[in-house]
């Protein structure tokens, strides 16, 4: 699975201590969200936000990582641009993103996401409706 990771993540010694096996495929800029510090970093509507694309079949392990089960992330799939579409080498249409609970993290002053219903759909409700998209960098 490629997931495209922007805080502790882009980190080659983290990933290490969180999967057996990985590559960076490149360096990435999602359009439509940007950064936020909190407890630990997430995303917020609007703006733009660099990484890189992590690629790993240890999808359970990264979900323990980000605290899936416990609700502090969600992960969500964010569609490669058109154009320039998916660098090559690249696996599927979009890329994984985990999405941080603003209240769990500390940061619900500075994210606001709009909808009703859980962070999952109100995240997936942002993405479909500001066409946010993922494209490789150099």
């Amino acid at each position: 699975m490629d997931t495209f990771v922007y805080g502790t993540l882009t980190d080659p010694e983290q990933v290490a201590r969180v999967v057996d096996s990985y590559a960076f495929v490149g360096g990435a800029v999602v359009s439509g969200l940007h950064p936020v510090e909190g407890r630990y970093p997430t995303l917020a509507p609007g703006g733009e936000v660099a990484g890189r694309v992590l690629r790993t079949d240890d999808v359970d392990a990264l979900d323990r990582y980000e605290g899936v089960d416990a609700g502090l992330y969600v992960r969500v799939t964010v569609p490669w641009a058109d154009p320039p579409g998916p660098p090559a080498g690249a696996a599927g249409e979009g890329v994984a993103v985990y999405v941080g609970d603003p209240a769990r993290l500390g940061v619900e002053e500075a994210v606001d996401w709009p909808g009703e219903g859980s962070l999952r759909d109100r995240v997936e409700h942002h993405l479909a409706d500001a066409a946010v998209s993922i494209r490789p960098v150099d």
